[in-house]
């Protein structure tokens, strides 16, 4: 990841990609092309329980991995045809904003990061992100070859409004799991670590345990004349070629990105039918 914040880049799913040689140029006469990448950062804040059902002790047991099967396969309920998540939240990352700016996504397990095993002890993530993030990146070819890997760079954290809003959204999080509902589970912070509490620690912070929620948008915007596509989701620059995916989208929904993206497929099926 490209983040001003993160001292040691890790794998993620939108790592940057190794260059195969120069990238080239911005096309002169689409400047918008690439550019503008938004994305929610997720940071994945966890604490380990005591005296909690967690997925954690569940899948790291034949028993507990029997169990979870039987209920499926008896019941068609538990935890295998469950959501990614079971708790969502909107929030404020400060009272005098208008409306919510952080989403949160609560699971009942920990992991190190996402390809690694659950912890073996009971615990919950309490995932949030910024909805309006200010950071901007950039995806581009790294060569004429479509084998190659494009070079995706984030840039998260890159605006002091956006390492603010990160360290309140932890501050935010530590706040919910003292209070006294959670007191029976004794919640032990695990990430980021109670030894970050400055703004610039938690925005450190940040950068280690941040990684995408998968809603990348806004890399071939519609809109002006320096868009990519125009208002009908046509190709500037090409004939006979519209884009209807969240590409296309001048700025980042509050929220999650898939009902949007199926807004703007239906509506793009509209146009070309002629019936918008």
């Amino acid at each position: 990841m490209t983040s001003t914040v993160q001292p040691v880049p890790r794998p993620t799913p939108f790592a940057t990609a190794p260059s195969n040689g120069p990238v080239p140029a911005s096309n002169p006469r689409l400047p918008g092309l690439g550019a503008e990448l938004q994305d929610h950062l997720q940071l994945r804040c966890s604490w380990r329980l005591t005296g909690a059902k967690a997925l954690n002790t569940l899948a790291n047991s034949l028993w507990g991995k029997a169990m979870i099967g039987a209920e499926y396969a008896l019941r068609r309920s538990g935890t295998m045809p469950m959501a990614p998540s079971q708790l969502g939240v909107f929030a404020k990352s400060r009272p005098e904003i208008a409306t919510a700016d952080l989403e949160y996504h609560v699971q009942p397990l920990s992991l190190g990061a996402f390809g690694e095993p659950l912890h073996s002890y009971p615990a919950l993530t309490a995932s949030v992100c910024n909805l309006r993030p200010e950071s901007r990146g950039t995806v581009h070819l790294t060569s004429p070859d479509f084998r190659d890997a494009p070079r995706i760079a984030p840039n998260y954290l890159s605006t002091e409004g956006d390492r603010r809003t990160a360290a309140s959204a932890i501050r935010l999080t530590r706040r919910i799991m003292a209070q006294s509902a959670m007191a029976r589970h004794a919640p032990e912070e695990i990430k980021p670590g109670l030894s970050f509490e400055t703004d610039e620690d938690l925005a450190h912070a940040a950068g280690e345990i941040g990684t995408t929620i998968f809603h990348p948008v806004s890399t071939l915007r519609m809109g002006g004349e320096d868009a990519p596509l125009d208002s009908t989701l046509r190709f500037r620059d090409l004939e006979n070629l519209r884009v209807a995916d969240g590409s296309v989208m001048p700025r980042i929904c509050s929220g999650n990105t898939n009902a949007p993206t199926i807004m703007i497929a239906e509506k793009a099926s509209d146009m070309i039918l002629g019936r918008a």
